[in-house]
């Protein structure tokens, strides 16, 4: 017995039916495989800034502006057959309607990304500003404690009175001194 090895996963069981294989738990599951494709949710919304950006520029109103020219003079001025666009222009308008369909989504999604980048500037700014508050409180009590030690403390200007009125009085026993003496030797 000491000797037998215990039945692997996978072995029979005593009912004769196959077990399937226990997963370890000290080894992370293999991934899964996915129907869909997976993308990368952050280079797609660079790309809507990369688009808003472009879109919110003055180069993107001037190429635009030149294409609708080009395309309006071609129409009206180009032969017959070589003309894509007749007049209402609706394969024109059709095309700036899709440019506007995509933009606004675009636009929206990278106005979305700024908001959270904001979110997050916020609130780390709140967070900056509770420790300043809380470093200058610190540092008020701190002032304050100190103004309430010095006041127990001799000050230079203390100090320098009591040292002129000992002077004072050390010239005046002088004086006083020399009064009596002369007066003795008299």
């Amino acid at each position: 017995m000491a000797g037998e090895e215990r039945p692997r996963a996978g072995s029979t069981g005593s009912s004769g039916l196959v077990r399937p294989p226990r997963p370890r738990l000290d080894q992370p599951k293999a991934p899964r495989r996915r129907l869909l494709p997976e993308y990368d949710p952050e280079a797609f919304g660079r790309f809507s800034e990369r688009i808003a950006r472009f879109l919110g520029t003055g180069r993107f109103i001037v190429w635009m502006t030149l294409i609708i020219i080009l395309w309006v003079v071609w129409n009206i001025f180009a032969p017959e057959p070589l003309r894509f666009d007749e007049y209402p222009f609706i394969f024109l308008t059709l095309m700036l309607s899709l440019q506007a369909s995509y933009a606004a989504p675009l636009i929206l999604l990278a106005q979305n990304r700024q908001d959270d980048r904001d979110r997050v500037t916020h609130e780390q700014d709140r967070t900056q500003n509770e420790r300043s508050i809380a470093d200058t409180e610190y540092l008020t009590r701190e002032i304050a404690a100190l103004r309430m030690g010095l006041g127990e403390v001799a000050t230079r200007d203390w100090i320098r009175s009591e040292l002129q009125d000992m002077v004072k009085d050390m010239e005046d026993r002088q004086v006083l001194s020399q009064v009596e003496s002369d007066e003795g030797d008299r």
